[in-house]
């Protein structure tokens, strides 16, 4: 069977980034053995090859209970293999929310998180971090038996008292027709027995970097704020599943207007199970007429336009590939599925990944042009220097070498002043960090907590969660003006060196925070729509804590730390090109100076002298050529981006 559309792209896309990271390997090794590699560049071609080797594509599933999601995902990513990978059944196979991906060098495992996790509050990001945390199930991939059987793990529930359910945040009711669980005569309830699932699985798509989230119905995303509020809004592409043989419900559409649909990244609508409506008695026509008429409804209900809805049967089609029915897997629909796919997930990406690597490139090529014009500068400048000198008396020597020393002496001044430059610029600094400072963060996160778990009302509750985000948008605007300061000293710094010793005057960069504060913002924006109205009863107060603290509050402390590592890397570019420029610059002027002492001593001739600068000047010319075709080829690489 041939590669599918998908398989194609994210092929070509692995191979784009292998190459390019081959490329800049390549670069930093030659850069190196030519000492034209400075702290700065090679902390940027850090940072550029950890882009291309953890890039990672998240494609999330969500729909209701027994629409077909996880058949879906079979058919897409494992008919080729002949597997049903994710169990798929009549009724509920997805218990938890669970995630296939592929770690490179790690054996095929199933590793499954407690539910009981939820009772301190740390998220599931926080639990991947410790592995003894989860419990492993190895995988055996030529075993298709064993696998289906560890897998059958994902759709495991236990019964708890209803109290027991609500002290681990899960929505406890008393009416069927409501949401949640449901508390029998006997006051017990089914809850799920795994909060998350991770399968490590060795699958060529999987291995190129796709992360598939797989969630087990609507009511899990009330249940897991992180869902709702991190995992879906960040993620590359949703699939959107419901069923032909249901329409549309309503609980769907809420969800599709609250959490999927006010994204801006690929949102995709799958209408599945439409062989319910093939039927044999009927023309061909009218069947494909039906299920127009259902496409058509459902872009009405959820407001988007019938071409962004794919009919499909996953079950047809997953049989189909895996016995290589072409004519079965067309009339399923699945091709224009994965087309669509492809065309939603790479491109986009792609692009993202190619204009993150090209701003540190940039800023990589500058640091080694300033490197190598100012050794050329230096070299020029000596080089007139020792011509002026050929056929003159020892008095012009020597003068020579005291208006070298007098330069040396001029600049050592300068670097008393600039390292008492470095002295405020370190106090400014330290204002910024202090701003963002996760020790401060973390008590006002313990505060929130007490004044949260004390309030006996919603409108307490509410005004909690409010001071809360007013203390995490306030702090963080307020580095906007400390940066700014920071940004002025170095200005100068640049300025004053360019015109006293000709070195690049530089521009500093500003240090932006729009993308922490909109991400601040939107999720202040989800808590007061969730809150607004609401109005609790006790039981549901602590639920509400725990969802507020799970979402909203590590998610901004993530930021916060992500702030942090932000700025270590914008005060460190700030700095570093002018450490490079005059750590370059002193070594000149004891080369010049320690030449030109050489002649005065008769221990070198000015011909022996000026013979070695000329093939010094000419290594450097041609290591500038050189650098400049490395850096055509690299950027060809960035232009070839799928």
């Amino acid at each position: 069977m041939g590669q599918t559309a998908i398989e194609e792209r994210f092929e070509a896309y692995g191979q784009w980034r292998r190459s390019l990271a081959s490329a800049l390997q390549e670069l930093r090794g030659w850069l190196s053995d030519r000492a034209l590699n400075q702290p700065q560049s090679d902390g940027r071609l850090d940072r550029m090859l950890g882009t291309l080797q953890d890039d990672r594509l998240y494609l999330a599933f969500v729909a209701e209970f027994s629409r077909g999601k996880s058949e879906l995902i079979n058919a897409i990513f494992f008919g080729a293999q002949g597997l049903r990978v994710l169990p798929s059944s009549a009724g509920r196979t997805t218990m938890c929310p669970t995630e296939l991906f592929y770690e490179t060098g790690k054996p095929p495992s199933l590793r499954l998180l407690p539910i009981e996790s939820r009772r301190n509050g740390a998220t599931v990001a926080e639990f991947k971090g410790f592995p003894d945390e989860w419990q492993t199930i190895p995988l055996d991939i030529t075993d298709p038996v064993g696998m289906a059987a560890a897998f059958r793990h994902i759709a495991e529930v236990k019964t708890v008292a209803a109290e027991e359910a609500r002290a681990l945040g899960l929505t406890v009711s008393h009416d069927i027709t409501k949401a949640g669980a449901t508390v029998s005569a006997e006051g017990q309830v089914e809850i799920p027995k795994w909060r998350y699932a991770l399968i490590n699985f060795p699958h060529p798509l999987l291995a190129e970097g796709l992360v598939i989230l797989d969630t087990p119905g609507l009511n899990a995303l009330g249940a897991e704020p992180e869902l709702t509020l991190n995992t879906l809004p960040n993620a590359h592409a949703v699939l959107f599943v419901l069923a032909a043989d249901t329409g549309v419900t309503q609980s769907e559409i809420t969800v599709w207007r609250e959490h999927i649909a006010s994204s801006h990244k690929g949102r995709l609508v799958v209408l599945n199970k439409i062989d319910g409506l093939w039927d044999d008695l009927r023309q061909s026509a009218e069947v494909d007429s039906e299920i127009a008429r259902q496409v058509a409804e459902t872009a009405r209900y959820l407001g988007v336009e019938s071409a962004r809805i794919y009919p499909v049967s996953a079950q047809k089609a997953l049989g189909a590939k895996v016995r290589s029915d072409q004519a079965l897997e067309e009339r399923s629909g699945i091709k224009a599925l994965e087309h669509a796919l492809a065309d939603e997930l790479l491109p986009g990406k792609g692009g993202l990944v190619a204009q993150t690597v090209a701003r540190e490139f940039d800023e990589v090529e500058a640091s080694v042009e300033r490197v190598i014009n100012q050794r050329l500068q230096g070299l020029r400048e000596h080089w007139g220097e020792l011509s002026g000198l050929n056929g003159k008396n020892m008095d012009v020597i020597e003068h020579m070498m005291t208006k070298v020393r007098a330069d040396k002496a001029e600049f050592d001044r300068s670097l008393q002043r600039f390292h008492a430059t470095r002295t405020i610029f370190a106090q400014q600094s330290a204002a910024l960090y202090a701003k963002i400072g996760l020790r401060q963060l973390d008590t006002v996160i313990a505060e929130t907590k007490k004044s949260m778990e004390k309030s006996l009302t919603t409108g307490g509750l509410k005004a909690a969660m409010q001071a809360f985000f007013s203390y995490a948008r306030g702090r963080m605007e307020e580095i906007t003006d400390d940066s700014q300061q920071i940004k002025t000293l170095m200005d100068g710094v640049y300025r004053k060196f360019q015109e006293e010793h000709g070195l690049a005057n530089i521009k500093p960069t500003a240090f932006s925070v729009m993308r922490y504060l909109r991400e601040i913002k939107r999720l202040q924006e989800k808590h007061e729509q969730f809150m607004g109205g609401l109005s609790l009863i006790m039981t549901e107060q602590k639920s509400v804590v725990r969802g507020f603290f799970e979402s909203a509050v590590n998610k901004i402390r993530a930021i916060y730390v992500s702030a942090n590592r932000d700025a270590d890397d914008w005060l460190r570019d700030m700095m570093a090109p002018m450490e490079s420029q005059v750590r370059e610059h002193q070594a000149q002027l004891r080369r010049r100076l320690e030449s030109i002492k050489r002649i005065h001593q008769a221990s070198d001739t000015l011909e022996t002298r000026m013979a070695e600068l000329k093939q010094v000047l000419e290594e450097i010319g041609d290591q500038h050529r050189a650098a400049h075709a490395a850096f055509r080829r690299i950027r060809a690489h960035l232009d070839a981006a799928p």
